[in-house]
């Protein structure tokens, strides 16, 4: 169940965004300049909501850059990307992040039902450049720029540095501003003030040195109106995230954890999933309620022709929206049908769609990775 690993990604280049507590990131107009990031930040009724709300629209990027993915890959990525695409857009509007260059290929795989957006971009992973769409009582939306630089600048990103900003401005919302370097798919929200986060990816020197854990807590409180945070080891260093949290736990509905297992004892994420099971089994939400967790095991088997090697073979992965729930599938006919049975009764009320996603695994990532939801408010 391995993530993305490093051999293939390009050395982060001079252009990256800094890092560290110092970091000021500024607002890129006159609009959101005069939103100031305290008086946002100040706002204590902005909170993230939890992916089963309602979408306006789900964000994703059109690329497959073959010096990150090689030549082999590049194809298959952008039909895996097209599929997922055309998958959403039956159930709520996409809005497809793509290169100037790369617009008609993006167009003739993903059809007039995905809308395009030119913009310059490095890679595909949306849920970790885009912005994090927060929400409030007053029906009022902004996003929170995190300061994508790269997982710790392990891939090139002065592109994807501004893909945040960017969708903050189509989107029509101000930008909220944080000296914190994180991504989208390392935090798990029930949207309700409890949090699932990953220790190994935030309070790490390679996104934020200098910042201790009560540091990274009372910001990401602040900015995403939680209550309490559940704190999971992750992996530092294992692959390119640093083990992030949309691979290990995920909330289903407030109260209710769908955790992962690797069942192989040679994979390194045996033991600290097993060690995620039992922290989440212990812990309460922030309304007190003790949380119920479900497992949902690893594939043990993927298709012939694919390696083991940082293919991402794990179905917590999967992304809510609106009506239905995507899901990959592995080839594991006994894993891929458990994974949907299981989705089927945690969410009555959707379909549960599964779909082949095995480029995109063999890099390491999966669906969530490559969406980001925008509230509907």
């Amino acid at each position: 169940m391995k993530r993305r690993s490093f051999l293939q990604l390009a050395a982060a280049t001079s252009g990256s965004i800094i890092l560290g507590k110092n970091l000021v990131s500024c607002a890129k107009n006159s609009q959101m300049e005069n939103n100031s990031t305290a008086a946002m930040a100040a706002n204590s009724s902005f909170f993230m909501p939890d992916e089963a709300e309602p979408h306006l629209c789900t964000w994703m990027a059109f690329s497959a850059s073959p010096d990150i993915w090689g030549r082999e890959y590049a194809a298959g990525v952008q039909n895996n990307l097209a599929g997922i695409a055309k998958a959403i857009a039956k159930y709520e509007p996409v809005k497809m992040l793509v290169r100037e260059e790369d617009y008609d290929i993006a167009r003739k795989k993903c059809g007039s039902e995905v809308e395009l957006i030119i913009q310059p971009i490095d890679d595909l992973w949306m849920r970790d450049t885009g912005p994090v769409f927060v929400v409030n009582e007053e029906g009022e939306k902004a996003a929170v720029d995190f300061n994508f630089n790269g997982w710790g600048n392990k891939q090139r990103h002065d592109r994807d540095a501004e893909v945040a900003p960017f969708v903050a401005r189509e989107a029509g919302v101000p930008l909220i501003n944080t000296e914190l370097v994180f991504e989208g798919g390392g935090i798990e929200v029930d949207g309700r003030g409890t949090a699932i986060v990953t220790e190994s990816c935030i309070i790490n020197d390679n996104r934020n040195p200098g910042w201790s854990k009560a540091d990274c807590e009372r910001e990401l409180k602040a900015l995403l109106g939680l209550r309490k945070i559940i704190w999971l080891p992750g992996i530092r260093g294992a692959d390119i995230t640093d083990g992030h949290t949309d691979f290990y736990a995920r909330f289903a509905h407030p109260g209710v954890v769908v955790a992962t297992y690797d069942p192989d004892p040679e994979s390194p994420d045996r033991l600290v999933t097993e060690k995620h099971l039992e922290i989440l089994e212990s812990q309460t939400d922030a309304d007190g309620n003790a949380l119920e967790a479900i497992v949902l095991e690893a594939p043990t088997r993927i298709r012939e022709g694919y390696s083991w090697d940082n293919f991402a073979a794990g179905y917590i992965n999967f992304y809510v929206l609106n009506g239905a729930v995507l899901l990959p599938e592995f080839g594991d006919r006994k894993a891929d049908r458990n994974a949907k049975e299981t989705l089927e009764k945690l969410f009555e009320d959707r379909d549960i769609i599964q779909l082949n996603i095995d480029e995109i695994a063999a890099g390491g990532g999966g669906i969530h990775c490559t969406t980001q939801q925008e509230p509907l408010v």
